[in-house]
């Protein structure tokens, strides 16, 4: 699977160093991350290292933003759950209602039936157990709905109820969600080109494909995420989306939505499915144009404020403050459990339909099963991708956002099972923790549906 970790590639710093310098060390470092010997889960646990513990923390507990080492590993395992700390961001208000109610059966028996469960990860002989599970994919927090009620709920490192985690590329789920509910109600036509809504665009490789073919990310742009290759797109829009001051040399892009504008064509759009962070930032400024809102504002008004969220959510911004529609959300545990129930109820939550039925209904078609299979994900044979959710096609017609590091949101309609999970995998490519993460998610679903 593609290695995607553009979602924190913009917030390491260009500050007074040599752009080509910083790049070669990140290249080094990402690529070294793919063969390292890392510790594991409980030796590289957060609050038993202590980072950024004391007034001041000692210099070498000490984690910065500037200087790139909040995600270098074991430090990032602390980063992901106090971004707002080290970054520029903008809130996601849940308004000043109450929090809806999160039913719960927090049963002792249930969550240790559930921790004992057995299964084999892919291509491998030996089974684990749940809880194994967790730790081999460095689970910061997990919760667990069945049929509308809360039945596990876990928290490690620093990760509390109360507190937020990155989600990195779910976040992309967001966006396109918004997409799909503008589209339902005729305020966006998804055949119409990107330059007719951003003619900035006009000239870059965006403006002749359609907003579908943005939703479901099959443009053909110029666009690579290969973390070795210094020269790759990648780095120029890590760059570009970077908030702090630049080199006195720096010529490149300085914010999102001046990189978009320097994309390039590469094929034909709509012939393949290309995971490309890219995408979904065109997709962002499209429904700022069309809204007047930018995606956290957007994310605000017409999903927080009627989900009735626990807290705030908040996302990272560029120089001019525009929110990283690609991978910047920050959330709770269980306000993103919230969104997955919503979803698995066909929009309908909290009293009210906050996504229209037919929005549900189209992510849960998925997308082009021949196009997604040209992208070559060895570990997501038959599923597709629409309206930015993962769809995987298997019997109970699951279907899922995934970010970087392991965040995820799996929902299981047959089994009427929501799973969310924050994680800081030292390896950022979903493909390290699939093995275990798919085959986790499917046994507790079964065991959950059958259970008497």
């Amino acid at each position: 699977m593609v290695c995607n970790i553009l979602s924190v590639l913009p917030r390491f710093s260009f500050k007074r160093i040599m752009p080509q310098r910083i790049i070669l060390f990140f290249v080094m470092t990402f690529s070294s991350a793919l063969f390292a010997d890392f510790p594991d889960a409980k030796e590289s646990d957060p609050a038993l290292l202590q980072w950024m513990v004391g007034s001041p923390p000692p210099a070498d507990k000490t984690i910065r933003f500037e200087d790139g080492s909040y995600f270098t590993f074991p430090a990032m395992r602390w980063s992901v759950s106090n971004f707002r700390q080290l970054m520029p961001t903008v809130n996601v208000s849940r308004g000043l209602g109450q929090a809806s109610p999160l039913s719960t059966y927090l049963n002792g028996t249930l969550s240790e039936e559930i921790n004992a469960l057995i299964f084999t990860p892919l291509n491998a002989d030996t089974p684990v157990t749940w809880e194994e599970s967790l730790h081999l994919n460095y689970t910061d927090g997990i919760l667990v709905m069945h049929q509308g009620e809360v039945v596990y709920e876990r928290y490690f490192g620093v990760l509390q109820p109360e507190g937020q985690h990155g989600a990195m590329s779910v976040t992309k789920t967001f966006t396109g969600t918004l997409a799909a509910m503008l589209v339902a109600e005729g305020v966006l036509d998804p055949t119409l080109r990107v330059a007719d809504y951003v003619p900035e665009l006009a000239s870059s490789a965006f403006g002749s494909a359609t907003v579908r073919q943005l939703m479901d990310m099959t443009t053909g742009i110029r666009f690579s995420e290969d973390y070795s290759d210094p020269n790759a797109e990648v780095w120029a829009h890590a760059a570009a989306g970077n908030p702090l001051p630049k080199p006195a040399d720096y010529e490149g892009a300085r914010s999102y939505y001046e990189f978009l504008q320097t994309v390039q064509s590469e094929g034909n759009h709509g012939d393949t499915f290309h995971y490309r962070t890219a995408n979904t930032d065109a997709l962002g400024w499209v429904l700022a144009r069309v809204t007047g809102e930018n995606v956290a504002s957007l994310l605000s008004n017409r999903i927080w404020k009627k989900l009735g969220a626990e807290q705030d959510a908040y996302m990272s911004v560029d120089s001019i403050g525009t929110p990283f529609a690609g991978g910047g959300l920050n959330l709770g545990l269980r306000d993103l459990a919230r969104f997955g129930e919503m979803i698995r109820n066909h929009g309908y939550y909290h009293g009210r339909q906050i996504i229209p039925v037919e929005v549900v209904a189209d992510i849960r078609s998925g997308g082009d099963k021949e196009k997604f299979a040209k992208a070559g994900y060895s570990l997501l044979e038959g599923w597709s991708y629409r309206n930015m959710w993962w769809v995987t096609h298997n019997e109970h017609g699951a279907f899922m956002a995934r970010g970087v590091h392991g965040q995820a949101l799996y929902i299981d309609p047959t089994a009427e099972v929501v799973i969310a999970r924050f994680a800081s995998h030292p390896v950022a490519a979903n493909a390290a923790n699939d093995p275990v993460s798919i085959p986790a998610y499917g046994a507790v679903s079964n065991y959950l549906m059958n259970r008497p």
